[in-house]
């Protein structure tokens, strides 16, 4: 399994947002992980979709937008204009969750659904088939740089099992390090969500490579 990392841009410079994408893209990360968060389903404020159409630019990967946001539905389309290639809500944001992932995949762009840590996983049994990611949270979302919570390795293998065999994600997000990132993986993860950990020291490309080793 070829296991992708996914730098959160929540822990770069945020007056120099543009050139710290493009510095992990040539550090050799996967995608770009953009969390959005409105101050109201999570306790703080940070990106808009004119700011993901601003940093567009600076890179081809892949722009990974988790929306921290409630209600989730009428901003989609303006984040997939914006320039998001995969598009997360949230399953306690959102009242018609496959009616949001519905409209995800009408505008062309790949479909995701995060949990908190205390949602359990039966909320994805019937949403399934609209699925191209799951997100994990394996901290309460809204701040970056707190400590993994360990009742979540137990949870991501639960979501393997019941992604089986389909070409389903498996994403992890929070408190993921080079210490831990191999209990993550071992669990069933194929994506690993990292922030202070990349963005730690200017050495981004050492950062990326410990989260793969």
């Amino acid at each position: 399994m070829t296991v992708k990392i996914a730098p959160s841009i929540l822990s770069a410079d945020f007056a120099r947002l543009g050139d710290e994408v493009r510095a992990i893209d040539e550090a050799g990360c996967d995608w770009v992980h953009i969390d959005v968060m409105d101050g109201h389903f999570v306790p703080n404020l940070t990106f808009g979709p004119a700011i993901i159409k601003a940093i567009r630019p600076y890179t081809t990967k892949v722009f990974d937008v988790h929306l921290m946001i409630d209600p989730a539905q009428p901003y989609i389309e303006d984040y997939a204009k914006a320039g998001a290639d995969i598009i997360v809500v949230h399953a306690e944001a959102d009242k018609h969750l496959d009616r949001s992932l519905q409209l995800i995949r009408s505008l062309g762009k790949k479909a995701g659904v995060s949990l908190n840590p205390s949602t359990p996983e039966t909320v994805l049994e019937y949403v399934m088939d609209k699925l191209d990611l799951v997100l994990v949270m394996s901290v309460n979302p809204g701040f970056g740089g707190q400590s993994f919570i360990e009742a979540q390795l137990e949870k991501i293998a639960r979501i393997k099992r019941m992604i089986g065999h389909r070409m389903i994600d498996l994403e992890v997000d929070g408190g993921v390090t080079a210490d831990n990132a191999h209990r993550v993986v071992a669990a069933g993860a194929n994506v690993l969500v990292a922030g202070s950990a990349v963005f730690k020291t200017k050495d981004y490309a050492a950062n990326i490579a410990a989260l793969r080793r």
